[in-house]
């Protein structure tokens, strides 16, 4: 079948991404675009990352105006889907016809209590705040403008650049963790680095089992599985996302309840998914990676999917991840979490920088540079060759 008309439903960096590379293939038919925030993409992990440690009014989440000539429908959410008719439905009542659909809805951010979290305490003041679109990040940055003591509850990436930027403008902090901050993601060779430097810093680290909220005075109550209680003038919450999939049921798309792709990103022939929303095969199973060059790299292979079907190239999927705080940077290339002290491991000429490389049981392996200057092309090459990629290449033989 002719595609004539291409609905993209997500409007962050996987359904940029995906009009983009729709443009490049050749697809110079009608392509609309449905997102349900107001805005035009923007990069979500300068939210974390330049948020609270800069003065720049927010100015480092733009990104350049589209190029791809949709016509963008913002701030309208799609409530369903007919693939029998291959029909969007839309919020109001629209509909909108499509020849081929890109799902790229993206997450949510959870809640610590689910449909009570956003609702105001008698202050008129949040439960809690968590960070995941501009508004987001625009109350957090209100918020913290007057130094209050901090609880950031979640020892996750989001978790830490929060705390991390919450003790840069002053504020008391405390993180709230059910594992050692970062282990999950990293490992814990890597967290104990930065979990040593957040401390360093003035980070309070409290374990804990399941946490919950209570209201107390004018500020929220923190009360950890042991009964322990912390209090704080403002409570941020970074315990992970949710796939946006409500909008999918009755589809006949799910599998066990999860949006599921096929090595070029197809759900079936007509429809492509990517980004936060999917889970996608990898060397280590069937995976949903939400990080901002995971989407990116879905959105290209599942655009030239829809348009070419099985003479589309297969994803080869090599994970990108970087975090920033407590005065460390690190990039890392490859799977994590990492078993283990590193295989390899060498000191930069600045204090506290490191290049590490773990070899994995599955015969891949990870890079990872600490405040060590190193273009991203080596260090993905220092993940697949090893140490060897560090060294000159030999001369030629005349």
């Amino acid at each position: 079948m002719t595609m004539r008309r291409i609905v993209v439903v997500g409007n962050g960096i996987a359904g940029l991404t995906a009009c983009d590379s729709l443009r490049t293939a050749g697809f110079d038919g009608e392509l609309t675009v449905v997102g349900a925030e107001r805005h035009h993409p923007y990069s979500r992990p300068a939210l974390s990352k330049a948020l609270l440690h800069g003065d720049d009014a927010l100015q480092a989440h733009e990104l350049p105006e589209p190029s791809h000539d949709a016509t963008e429908l913002l701030g309208v959410s799609a409530t369903g889907l007919d693939v029998d008719r291959r029909v969007v439905r839309l919020e109001g009542g629209g509909e909108l016809p499509y020849d081929g659909l890109v799902i790229a809805s993206g997450s949510r951010a959870k809640r610590l209590t689910p449909g009570q979290g956003a609702v105001p305490r008698e202050d008129g003041s949040p439960r809690e705040l968590t960070l995941r679109t501009i508004e987001d990040a625009i109350l957090l940055k209100d918020r913290v403008a007057s130094r209050p003591s901090v609880v950031v509850i979640g020892g996750g990436p989001l978790g830490m650049e929060v705390a991390s930027g919450c003790l840069h403008l002053g504020c008391e902090a405390t993180l709230v963790s059910d594992s050692k901050p970062l282990s999950r993601q990293l490992g814990g060779h890597l967290a104990d680095i930065f979990t040593a430097a957040a401390i360093r810093r003035g980070l309070r680290v409290v374990g804990s089992g399941k946490a919950r909220l209570a209201d107390h005075g004018s500020g929220t109550r923190v009360v950890l599985s042991d009964g322990t209680e912390l209090e704080a003038d403002l409570v941020v919450t970074a315990v992970g996302d949710e796939p946006n999939i409500d909008w999918l049921a009755g589809a006949n798309l799910l599998t066990d309840g999860s949006l599921r792709v096929d090595t070029r990103g197809r759900v079936r022939p007509e429809i492509v998914a990517a980004g936060d929303v999917a889970f996608f095969p990898t060397r280590r199973g069937m995976q949903r990676v939400p990080l901002w060059t995971s989407a990116i790299d879905q959105a290209k292979v599942a655009a030239v999917g829809l348009l070419q079907g099985d003479a589309a190239p297969e994803f080869n999927f090599q994970p990108y991840f970087w975090t920033e705080g407590f005065g460390l940077s690190l990039k890392a290339v490859g799977y994590t979490p990492v078993q283990g002290t590193p295989d390899f491991c060498e000191a930069g000429g600045e204090a506290g920088s490191l290049l590490m490389r773990w070899q994995n049981a599955d015969g891949s392996g990870t890079a990872a540079a600490v405040n060590y200057r190193m273009p991203i092309p080596k260090l993905r090459k220092l993940a697949d060759a090893g140490p060897a990629a560090l060294r000159p290449a030999a001369p030629a033989r005349v």
